[in-house]
This record gives structure tokens, sequence and C-alpha cells, in this order.
């Protein structure tokens, strides 16, 4: 049967104050009163049955994930002890499910990406489990037509068309993220697309490429799946590392007798992993300044300002070029937009200073 697996584990570092341990990026409910856990839910609907539907997501806020997803059994609700990057989502996910269903084919979708429009989504991810079920040896990912020379996503190197299927190729390889020189000439080949990090597969064939690739990996998610209770002391010891890294890359470089292949997604695709990109879904004034809740500005142009604290606190900007604002109830967070890509290391500053409050 098929299968889809919500990957929602991820803690958003780059959007703090906004994300914060405990609310996660994909759990804050401020895209049309919808967070991104729903909406990932709500674009898989009706493509496998409910109880066919899982997350993967943090222990932590597994309750949190139940009550944005109702409709899922509440043992489909994966959640980690701790997290230890995609590959150990995708392993874990896909043994739990080869023990339920020894035929399994499952999709791994993201919940950090608003895709539009979802018909079209539907489609692409409908043919890539047409392709699991005629080419079982397949590992299948999806890549986004590319707009522009995007430099913060990786990109996919297409290779020859599967036969048999429309907007399917073979994969030549897996690029990491490139400048922007390099960006345009792939974008300006026709090759490249940008690489959705959301895949199709039989669960077997996955842990099967595990036992070749990463055996140690593979051993210990199997004694997971043999006694669960082992869970919180096995999970911890996993090598951390992305399934990109650890699985597809060495498979489409022939490493195994697998293959992958990549289906195109023609569809308006923003991965939400920073404020740049949450910026595109908020209001843009005509001095070009993105804002969210109670904001004024004055003299103020390019910037990015969100006030999350109710309609009772009032954030104003005056003479600001190019900043970002980001006001919480517990934390302010204000910097160039040229340095948001170094929130990261300012949430450690906030960690060595303030330990967990305010990270």
């Amino acid at each position: 049967m098929r299968y889809v697996v919500i990957m929602a584990g991820g803690s958003g570092t780059r959007l703090w104050p906004l994300s914060r341990q405990g609310t996660p990026k994909q759990l804050l409910e401020i895209f049309g009163g919808k967070s991104l856990l729903r909406l990932a839910y709500e674009r898989v609907a009706g493509m496998v049955p409910d109880a066919q539907i899982l997350t993967c997501t943090s222990r932590a806020y597994a309750d949190v994930v139940a009550e944005q997803i109702p409709e899922l059994p509440q043992d489909n609700i994966l959640g980690e002890p701790v997290g230890r990057d995609s590959l150990n989502a995708v392993a874990w996910s896909a043994g739990v499910l080869t023990e339920r269903d020894p035929d399994a084919v499952v999709a791994m979708v993201t919940a950090d990406q608003i895709i539009d429009p979802v018909d079209v989504f539907q489609r692409s991810l409908k043919r890539a489990f047409d392709v699991v079920d005629a080419h079982p040896e397949v590992l299948v990912t999806l890549g986004v037509l590319p707009t522009s020379p995007h430099t913060g996503y990786g990109y996919l190197h297409r290779a020859e068309a599967l036969d048999g299927f429309d907007g399917v190729h073979v994969l030549a390889g897996f690029k990491e993220k490139p400048n922007h020189e390099l960006a345009q000439r792939y974008v300006d080949s026709g090759e490249y697309w940008w690489n959705a990090g959301m895949f199709v597969w039989r669960a077997q064939n996955l842990l099967d490429q595990l036992v070749a690739l990463l055996p140690d990996t593979a051993e210990k998610i199997a004694r997971i799946v043999a006694d669960p209770g082992r869970l919180d002391h096995i999970f911890p010891t996993l090598e951390k590392t992305s399934v990109d890294y650890a699985v597809m890359e060495p498979v489409s470089a022939g490493r195994t007798n697998a293959r992958v292949v990549a289906v195109g997604l023609d569809v308006d695709w923003r991965d939400v992993g920073g404020y740049l990109s949450l910026a595109e879904q908020f209001s843009t004034d005509t001095d070009g300044n993105a804002v969210e809740g109670v904001v004024v500005t004055l003299d103020s142009q390019g910037c990015i300002l969100i006030n999350m604290a109710g309609t009772n606190h009032l954030v104003a900007g005056l003479g600001l070029r190019d900043t970002l604002v980001v006001h919480t109830p517990t934390s302010t967070l204000v910097a160039p937009l040229e340095a948001s890509e170094r929130i990261k290391e300012l949430v450690e500053s906030v960690r060595s200073s303030h330990g967990q409050e305010f990270a």
C-alpha cells in the first residue's frame, strides 16, 4: 500500500525568536491561521487514507502535532527522543512501515514548504508513486522547476528521461548550494531542478540501501523496530547525517544496485527556511516593507517587520533601511537583513548567556 510520512522534526533556528524550542517554525499558525505542518497534511489528505499518513517529529512537541492534525491515529505520530537529521527520520519511518506492511511504498514530504497549486503537486506525487510501482528498485526525489538562479537551494542534475513517464528523469547527481554565477549556469542549461527534499520509495528498498551504505545505522534501526522500548537508548547513538548525503548521493553515483530518478514539480515552491522566504508570505507596503501584525513605518524601505505580541503592542520603524525587526512576547530581534542567515549563531550566544529560557 501507499503511505505518506510528513517530516516535521526541525527546530527552525533561523526563524528565532518566532521559532523556539517547543514551538518550531512548522507549528507556528501564521499562514492564514494555519501552520506549515497543517498545510503539509492538507496537501496530501485524500491521496491516501488518514490511517496511512504518519508524521515523524520531535517527541517534545508531539502533543501539539496531534492537536494540529487530529485526523491521524496517535500511533502514527513518531516522536524522536532527539533530532538526528533527516537520514534517521526516514530510516526509522521506513522501519516502522515495513513492520506494518512489508510492501509499503512511502512518500516522504516536508513540513517547512509552501507549495501552490496543490492539485499539480498531488499529480506529481502520484506520478512518483507510479514510478516506484513500475520500477521497485528506484529511489525517487522530487525536483522543482527553477524560476531563478537561487543560491539558497541545492540542485538536481538531470540526465536522460525515464521511458514511459513524462517529467521524470534519471538523476546524474546532486549539487550543493551554488554561488550566483554557478546557479545562473545551472538555470540557463535547462538541466537542473531545485532539490525539494522530498522522496518516494519502497520502504524496504531504502532500508536495503542502508545495509549497503551504513550498516551500523541499518542494524540499529532494526533493533529499534524489533524492540521499540529501546528507542531512547539507541536513537541518540545514530550517526547524524542527511539522507541526501548518506543515501541519495552515493546511490546516484552508482555505489549500489538501486537508481535515483527525479520527478518534476512545476509549482510555485518556497522552502521557508529563514526570514527572507517567510516574508514572501506577508503583505508589502508601497516602500517594499514586508509587515505582519500591528506595525507602523515612516521613511523606511525594504524592511521586514513582524510583531507577534498581539494587538496591544505596536512596533514602529523610523528611517530604517533593509532591516529585520521581529518582536515576540519574550524576545526582540533587530538586525540588518544581510545578517539574517547568521541567526543560528545568535541563538547559540543566547543559549550561552541565558540557557534555554529565551532560546
